[in-house]
């Protein structure tokens, strides 16, 4: 998923990356001209896309930065040369004064410019408004092919920023990193800029956002081209008698290269939404993520072509250069993630809202009053009602939902937000229902979905065994027809909350005919019934929430069989599939929150080492990238389309997330996180408990390297793993 969402950004991003495949060659790539305008150029300029985020009144398109960004990611894929992203970050920082006489030229094509990032230029004021400027400014990203030069200047008033004829400088070419686009030395001597080119209203905070989500986009569109580049070839490439892509180091690295793009644009694109103080978090979230996100995508990819990546005939090398040219100009990753952190400690973050169309208000109002009324209620007859009105899984088919669609499902769970009405607490029941709501004989819906959805029936899920984790269908548990229903013999392992159950869904081999998903059949279990052993398993916590299931000669009646007999697997997958969207919505109830970890830095009295921020930042970032991530799995949803690589890298995302929060937590604390693990004693305790537990939330629900594998086939398309023995 590219960094637009709609229909229309995603018409424009094909439209661009159409024009550029046609335009922009190979051959071109290294023919680059750093003296000259691309052959391109007034292509480029036909296509209006040097102004799509300008005013109309100024000879721009009229739209905004989004648009602008869209069509800077498609043309990094093609590593567009010449002067294209530092002209519309010129008519960025030009259009955010009241200059804009030079708009006009920059959006067609007339006039390119560049923007300096970094100066020692000091400017003397005039009474007319003018300014005298010396100095130099270096290095300058497209400098030396630029007609207009953007430049900080210092002044006793402080720093301005003004838009100077390329012509009244000196500027001297450097031989740059980047082999497609210059930088240059920008020197002035005395230079006097008339008061019509100093840019009143123009803050430093203002450029170098517009440069982080400028800049950003095209480092995802760096990414982008390496992401595909090296699973097209991993596809192919073939070593020790199967594709490479076929290797788990390989099939890993490519998945991780997808999830840092992905975050790389789903901070940019937020980034390209906010204002205010929120622009400035975003933009420095964006700062941290994207450029690294290039490089390292750059890095990964080089590594997967092997030698003839580290060739200079091949043209990853080139993205590699832009990469890390993007990133030295934007500045350190350190500079930025402190400026998040500091943002953060002052609570400037983002609300991830969800701008729903006029004619939802007719239904939130009809779910409003609906809430209002449950809301009169209390306890059990609260949650009764949630069930019985289909509020507790709307998506269902009614009577257990509401069929609800996309926009229906956000509406109401603003509104029991907005109503501090909360749902049942179903735990495993919240993956049983949908299986049941499916698969389900209407005897087995009505006699076990109303008390679960109210969270009244507590149950737990026996699949795991000893020689069946995330290899599930190699289960041996067996299960033998007798008359009447079935008797279950074999042992699960790895049961949350067994000990406390009603019932269990439990999978066992009925077959061994066929394929090892064959011959398979679900069935709903009641752990009071005679045979079923319950042993508690103490985790590293100390504490019990898992256990051990033994099951001796259990009878099943026929009536528990959820779906066809030795066709259990499908009914599975239903549960699996939404046990793994359940295990990404949260920190799993450790507590491991970024609000959490930040309340903890607050409470420690001192300043943060650089070190430390830096560590706060990246869980700040990583936090808001899978919050960003969500909305547009949401928008995807409501969009009536699916939401692609996004929604599988949410769900490995926020696997470790909270892992990588309480490390961080622990890593605060220093010496004082000598305690022991138990949250009754203070922050210590509490956090060693959090790192503790939150370790087994990439076992649980399909280990962090299985979905690695479901990323990489799925989203990226390597071939499958090997069957044994073949």
């Amino acid at each position: 998923m590219a960094i637009g969402l709609s229909e229309e950004h995603e018409a424009l991003r094909e439209s661009v990356s159409g024009w550029a495949e046609r335009n922009i060659s190979s051959e071109m790539l290294r023919s680059a001209d750093s003296g000259g305008r691309p052959p391109f150029w007034a292509g480029l300029a036909e296509q209006g896309l040097l102004g799509l985020h300008l005013p109309e009144d100024s000879g721009g398109s009229g739209y905004g930065l989004l648009e602008a960004a869209v069509a800077v990611e498609a043309l990094a894929e093609r590593m567009a040369p010449g002067p294209y992203v530092p002209t519309v970050l010129a008519g960025a920082v030009i259009s955010a004064s009241k200059r804009n006489d030079l708009l006009a030229p920059l959006a067609d094509g007339t006039l390119t410019g560049a923007v300096a990032l970094t100066a020692a230029l000091t400017g003397a004021p005039a009474e007319d408004g003018s300014l005298t400027v010396s100095g130099t400014a270096e290095p300058v990203l497209g400098g030396s092919l630029a007609d207009v030069l953007v430049l900080p200047v210092s002044t006793p008033d402080g720093e301005k920023w003004v838009a100077l004829d390329a012509s009244a400088a000196t500027v001297t070419a450097l031989k740059s990193l980047d082999l497609t686009r210059p930088v240059a030395r920008v020197e002035l001597a005395d230079v006097t800029v008339p008061a019509d080119r100093v840019l009143d209203g123009v803050e430093t905070l203002d450029v170098r956002n517009l440069a982080a989500v400028l800049f950003g986009a095209e480092a995802a569109g760096l990414a982008s081209w390496c992401v595909e580049a090296a699973a097209r070839y991993a596809k192919v490439r073939v070593q020790f008698g199967r594709p490479i892509g076929q290797f788990q180091g390989i099939k890993h690295k490519l998945s991780r290269m997808l999830v840092a793009l992905e975050q790389a644009r789903a901070t940019v694109w937020d980034a390209t939404r906010a204002d205010g103080r929120e622009l400035e978090f975003a933009a420095a979230v964006a700062g941290v993520m994207a450029p690294d996100a290039a490089v390292q995508c750059a890095k990964d990819a080089i590594q997967t072509f092997g030698g003839i990546g580290y060739t200079f005939e091949h043209d990853v090398h080139l993205y590699y250069r832009r990469a890390l040219t993007l990133r030295a100009l934007l500045g350190p990753s350190a500079e930025w993630a402190a400026t998040v952190t500091a943002l953060a400690l002052q609570g400037v973050g983002r609300e991830m809202e969800i701008d729903l169309p006029e004619d939802a208000e007719e239904l939130r109002e009809s779910i409003r009053a609906e809430i209002a009324e449950i809301a009169r209620l209390e306890g059990v007859e609260q949650r009764r009602e949630l069930a019985a009105r289909g509020f507790v899984m709307p998506h269902l088919p009614r009577p257990w939902g509401r069929d609800a669609k996309p926009l229906e499902q956000v509406l109401i769970a603003q509104e029991l937000k907005a109503a501090k009405v909360r749902l049942p607490a179903m735990i495993i029941g919240a993956w049983v229902v949908p299986s049941i709501a499916v698969y389900g004989t209407r005897e087995q819906q009505e006699r076990f979905l109303p008390r679960t959805l109210s969270g009244e029936t507590m149950w737990c899920q026996l699949f795991s065994e000893p020689g069946a984790g995330s290899d599930l269908a190699s289960l041996q548990m067996k299960a033998e027809k007798v008359e009447g229903g079935w008797r279950l013999n074999g042992q699960k392992i790895w049961t949350s909350v067994a000990h406390v159950a009603e019932w269990g869904i439990c999978i066992a081999r009925n077959s061994s005919e066929g394929s090892k998903h064959e011959g398979i059949t679900y069935f709903l279990v009641d752990m009071k019934a005679p045979g079923v052993t319950v042993r508690p398993l103490t985790e590293m916590t100390g504490e019990n929430l898992f256990n051990e299931v033994f099951l001796d000669d259990v009878f099943v009646p026929d009536e528990l069989v959820v779906g066809e007999v030795g066709q259990g697997w499908q009914v599975a997958r239903n549960t699996l599939s939404n046990e793994r969207v359940s295990l990404s919505s949260g920190s799993g109830g450790t507590g491991a929150s970024v609000p959490d970890l930040l309340g903890l830095v607050g409470r420690l009295g001192r300043e943060l080492t650089p070190v430390e921020a830096y560590e706060v930042a990246g869980v700040v970032c990583e936090g808001h990238s899978i919050n960003a991530l969500s909305l547009r799995v949401t928008l995807k949803q409501l969009a009536g389309t699916e939401p692609g690589a996004d929604a599988s890298v949410r769900k490995l995302l926020s696997t470790s997330h909270a892992q990588h929060v309480s490390e961080t937590a622990v890593s605060l604390l220093g010496p004082a996180a000598t305690v022991a693990a138990d949250m009754k004693l203070g922050d210590a305790g509490y956090w060693n408990r959090a790192v503790l537990s939150t370790r087994a939330m990439t076992i649980y629900g399909g280990t962090t390297e299985v979905q690695l594998n479901i990323i990489g086939e799925r989203m990226l398309g390597l071939p499958r793993d090997p069957e044994p023995g073949k």
